[in-house]
């Protein structure tokens, strides 16, 4: 097993700079195709808080309403040519990255996750994409998204959940090796997608993060939420959030703006290779 690295201040900040790169070039891409997109999780808390990165934060996270979603992985195809920003999501191809999301790539620097370090991928540093989906009224329908969500997520990422109780660990390991085959598992995947988004995020009065993992994708938020932005100063910035971000937050974190213990003021990526000068490609 790689040794996971530690990241001190300097470096950190660094990093969050090299990051700052890349929402750039999304924000101008969004912007130019009129695509809704917000900050999401710990930089939405960063710019209450902070006015910009919690300070051990060592990622950007950004949101989309679905359709906006699949508009930007299929107009990011059309339009975007660099070698230095990479758009990924796992597809019918040769396509793996070992996430259930869509991931922007920035090679100009190399970061390499613990639980990556396997994958045949360009190890640079990541900003993640989540879509915002529908959310059913009854609570069957609702239970059943849950389901065809957690299959998606196993079949499309390949990897056994280890925090989520050894019933769940147990079921995906047993899935996954009674379906060795990647053709096989990538038509689950896809039906499991089809059936998991199948309610509008536009007409239903609730929303959900179904790609955030089991714990976010058991919250569900008002629409009106999500259908549109506020700007919050986000590092000298004007940055889009959603524009109930103050009810996003309190759903999602509680008390948001509490500072947690300090010794959960960490980087929370295990980390097994960092260096900002090293393209990955």
């Amino acid at each position: 097993m790689a040794e996971i690295i530690k990241i001190d201040n300097e470096t950190l900040r660094k990093l969050q700079l090299k990051e700052l790169e890349s929402l750039l070039f999304f924000k101008d891409f969004c912007e130019k195709n009129e695509l809704r997109w917000y900050l999401l999780g710990g930089c939405v808390i960063g710019a209450m808080r902070h006015k910009g990165f919690i300070p051990w934060d060592d990622d950007i996270d950004i949101i989309m309403p679905r359709p906006d979603w699949e508009r930007m992985l299929k107009l990011w195809k059309e339009q975007v040519h660099s070698d230095r920003f990479l758009m990924l999501k796992t597809d019918e191809g040769e396509i793996f990255t070992g996430n259930i999301f869509a991931t922007m790539v920035d090679t100009s620097a190399t970061m390499v996750k613990e639980n990556q370090k396997d994958i045949d991928v360009p190890h640079g540093i990541v900003t993640d994409i989540f879509p915002i989906d529908g959310c059913p009224d009854s609570k069957f329908s609702r239970y059943v998204q849950y389901m065809w969500t957690l299959i998606y997520s196993l079949f499309i990422s390949e990897f056994v959940p280890e925090k989520h109780g050894g019933a769940v660990k147990l079921i995906s390991k047993l899935m996954l090796g009674i379906i060795k085959s990647r053709k096989a598992r990538t038509k689950i995947w896809k039906f499991a997608e089809k059936q998991l988004k199948k309610y509008d995020f536009e007409t239903h009065e609730y929303s959900t993060e179904l790609y955030a993992g089991p714990y976010y994708m058991k919250k569900k938020y008002p629409q009106e939420a999500f259908a549109k932005e506020a700007y919050l100063e986000f590092e000298g910035m004007l940055l889009p959030v959603m524009q109930g971000y103050d009810e996003y937050l309190s759903i999602a974190f509680g008390d948001y703006m509490e500072l947690p213990p300090k010794e959960k003021r960490v980087p929370h990526h295990d980390l097994v290779e960092l260096d900002l000068d090293k393209p990955c490609i």
